[in-house]
């Protein structure tokens, strides 16, 4: 009798696990860029009608960053104790009604100076929730990852990213066609806010369905014990703090320049015309979109430092070559969002992974989202708002060089990386 040989089973993709998971992230992110995309019709709505409007709109945009260092703390010290779930749940619902207040807000002309505070709260809100919500759902999806898929589930985080993205660029690209400029600054700019709140009616009803990770209930009772948690994460986990801090620098500032700062800059620095902006950002985003999972796939079986350390060195090169052909042309603009945002997908695609396998399980979610978080709010916060200051004293080049600087320091931070393609998590 011949032996009959065991076939390999072949693996499943927990689909809607993922975009469970991820969807969240996505409502998240739909409703930061909006508020980049449209801070020009933000501003002359919410603000005094002065010529320091635009700087004012952003101003509160990168306030609100400065709370999600709290939110990162906060969200993802209760993630760690009591569960990755109920702290995606509650980000989502604080995200999406953060959303949908901006979007009924009064405006300034109706109430003055309440419109912008009430502006301004909303925003916080959103900060604190987008602080837990990067680290845990971070660590969500690397938890539930097979070690040696880690690369290809953490894909998804960006996929989710970039369609929210591109979802925002196309509501903007249609909506600057269909309405007049007066309909846009009347009430079209208010739309893609009320969208982004219904969305998250559809988020949370996903995220309720979910397993807790089994990570987290196997370290849930010594989570609970440790004290002083952030102290921890700097006395054990030293040099995974500093290299967290050196690449996500880059990582925002990347983040940044292609999905929020590009478009208001091209439009009134360059005076390139909103709807080629729109479609460039737009055809840009769907490659960002459709190189995440390959690229999980490559980190998966070659390894995640090779991949950090192209992006690094190509962006250091790259950025200020790319900024000269930022013009009206909508050939050059999209060369500008596909080179640009084709290079970031070497890093997004394994952003979970990375981050995941820095810190053990027990101050995974607190470790990520605090560290993580006052990079973002230094670096990401502020970028529109030194743009547009640049811009304005007549030196818009010297934000690319910005970048660039950034770019040389996380190459050679990255270097320090260990390679950890198929390592178990702590």
């Amino acid at each position: 009798m011949s032996e009959q040989v065991a076939q390999p089973v072949e693996h499943k993709l927990p689909v809607r696990k993922l975009v469970a998971a991820s969807i969240g992230n996505a409502i998240e992110w739909y409703d930061w860029t909006v508020y980049a995309t449209f801070s020009t019709y933000i501003a002359s709505a919410m603000f005094a009608p002065d010529s320091k409007a635009l700087i004012t709109t952003f101003a509160t945009y990168a306030l609100a960053f400065f709370f999600r260092p709290l939110g990162g703390f906060l969200l993802g010290r209760f993630a760690d104790v009591r569960g990755r779930k109920p702290a995606m749940i509650l980000t989502i619902v604080l995200m999406a009604g953060g959303s949908l207040a901006i979007g009924i807000l009064p405006t300034f002309a109706a109430v003055g100076w309440l419109a912008p505070i009430l502006l301004l709260l909303a925003r916080i809100a959103q900060g604190i929730s987008l602080g837990g919500e990067v680290s845990n759902a971070s660590a969500y999806l690397g938890e539930i990852a097979p070690s040696p898929r880690r690369g290809r589930y953490s894909a998804f985080f960006y996929i989710s990213t970039g369609s929210a993205v591109l979802i925002a660029s196309l509501l903007g690209y249609f909506l600057v066609r269909i309405l007049s400029k007066d309909d846009m600054a009347s009430y079209g700019w208010r739309i893609p806010f009320i969208v982004g709140g219904v969305l998250g009616i559809v988020g949370l009803w996903l995220r309720r369905a979910i397993d807790e990770t089994e990570h987290f209930e196997k370290s849930k009772d010594k989570a609970r014990h440790v004290k002083n948690p952030l102290l921890v994460t700097l006395k054990h986990h030293p040099k995974a703090v500093g290299q967290l801090i050196g690449y996500t620098m880059l990582s925002t500032l990347c983040y940044y320049t292609f999905f929020s700062t590009l478009t208001p800059f091209a439009i009134n620095a360059k005076e390139a015309s909103a709807d080629d902006v729109f479609l460039a950002l737009s055809i840009g985003t769907a490659l960002f979109i459709a190189l995440q999972y390959p690229m999980g796939v490559l980190s998966d079986r070659h390894g995640r430092k090779p991949q950090l350390l192209i992006w690094a060195a190509a962006t250091a090169v790259l950025i200020v070559p790319l900024s000269t052909l930022i013009t009206p042309s909508l050939g050059n603009l999209i060369v500008v969002f596909c080179v640009g945002l084709g290079l970031y997908t070497a890093m997004t695609s394994i952003a979970p992974a990375i981050m995941s396998e820095m810190f053990p399980t027990e101050v995974r979610a607190l470790g990520i989202g605090a560290w993580y978080n006052v990079t973002v709010a230094t670096f990401g916060g502020t970028a529109p708002l030194v743009n547009t200051a640049l811009t304005d004293a007549g030196l818009s080049n010297v934000f690319f060089w910005y970048v660039a600087v950034g770019a040389a320091i996380a190459f050679f931070v990255i270097r320090t990386l260990p390679e950890t393609k198929g390592i178990d998590l702590k």
